[in-house]
This record gives C-alpha cells, sequence and structure tokens, in this order.
C-alpha cells in the first residue's frame, strides 16, 4: 500500500527507488479499528496521518456536545489536528474511525528532518500545504454563500465516494445541516 504514498510524492516530483525507500523509512504503518481514535481531544498529536485504507473524520465537539465534522480523510488523503501537530499543543479536534483504517504515521521530527534533507520532500509538503489552504478556503466560501442543498451538491460532485462509504447523519454534520434536511436531497 505505501506505493499511494509514492504515486502522490510523484504527482509533485519524481522519485529514484532509493529516494522513496529512504522517505519511507520515517513513516511507520499503523492499524486502526473502527471507532478508534488516531487523535483525540486534550491529548498531544506526535503525528501526521496519511491514509492508506478505510476512512476517518476530523471533527470537534462544541461546549453544547454538537459534533463539527471538518473533514474526512478518504484513501490517499493526509489528516491531522494542524494546529497541535506544528505547534506541539494539545489537540482540538478529535480524529476517528469510521471503518477499519491503515494508516503511516509521520512524526514531526521526521518530517523536518526529510524536508532539511530533501529539497524534492519540502516541496511536495509546500504544495500539499497550499492545497490544503485553498481547500479550506474554498469550503469556507462555500459554507458561508452556497445554501445547504448546493453545498451537498458540490460535495457529491468533488467526492461522490463519500457518500458509499460514509453514514448520512456524518455527511450532514459535514454540510450543517440536519439529517432530516439531508434526505430531501435525494441521497
Amino acid at each position: 500500500m505505501s506505493h499511494l504514498l509514492r504515486q502522490q510524492i510523484e504527482k509533485i516530483t519524481p522519485l529514484s527507488d532509493g529516494e522513496f525507500d529512504y522517505i519511507l523509512s520515517h513513516f511507520k504503518p499503523k492499524k486502526f479499528k473502527k471507532h478508534q481514535f488516531l487523535i483525540q481531544e486534550g491529548n498531544e498529536v506526535p503525528n501526521d496521518f496519511f491514509v492508506l485504507e478505510g476512512c476517518v473524520k476530523a471533527y470537534h465537539v462544541s461546549n453544547d456536545g454538537k459534533e463539527h465534522i471538518l473533514q474526512f480523510g478518504l484513501q490517499d488523503w493526509w489528516i491531522c489536528d494542524f494546529n497541535a501537530y506544528f505547534n506541539q499543543a494539545k489537540a482540538t479536534l478529535n480524529v476517528d474511525c469510521i471503518e477499519d483504517t491503515e494508516v503511516l504515521c509521520l512524526s514531526l521530527y521526521h518530517r523536518e528532518k526529510l524536508c532539511s534533507e530533501m529539497h524534492k520532500i519540502e516541496h511536495f509538503f509546500r504544495r500539499k500545504s497550499n492545497a490544503g489552504y485553498v481547500a479550506l478556503q474554498q469550503r469556507i466560501l462555500s459554507m458561508l454563500n452556497n445554501n445547504p442543498q448546493e453545498r451537498y451538491l458540490q460535495l457529491l460532485e468533488l467526492n461522490p465516494i463519500l457518500f458509499q462509504k460514509v453514514p448520512k447523519k456524518l455527511i450532514a454534520s459535514y454540510l450543517g445541516v440536519s439529517r432530516e434536511t439531508l434526505s430531501r436531497f435525494g441521497s
């Protein structure tokens, strides 16, 4: 499954076999069961996660107990509480498994080591970070400007696999609507 990581990196920069083997040696594979936490609010966040298989959700629980989903992580996606990871702070998000999941874990130490040693990896992570900023900005603008049905249709177009892997109540939470409202959209 590590070929997924190589494919993702090589969309941005080519690698020799030796370079990829060296990069991969800095990651630790780990398996999680359905409902198991990768990250739990209040804990340290030592790793960023690259999803090899499975499905996870990143969310925050507000003071009133409502779950607000920020992101889903499917195969070939990165997921983390980036504030906690980069600032070595306590997590303000939870990331848990919607189904059994296999990930590659990358510690901040190993990420920084790779970036300082290999311009290609520094370039890769910069490009991935930039893409993440753009996606976050688009999500915020969509929440501000689009009605719930438009957000639903946009999600369906961008990530149709989510509707096969993720329960409707979680998609409703991600879209900021009730489960009943979501069902009216014909999902």
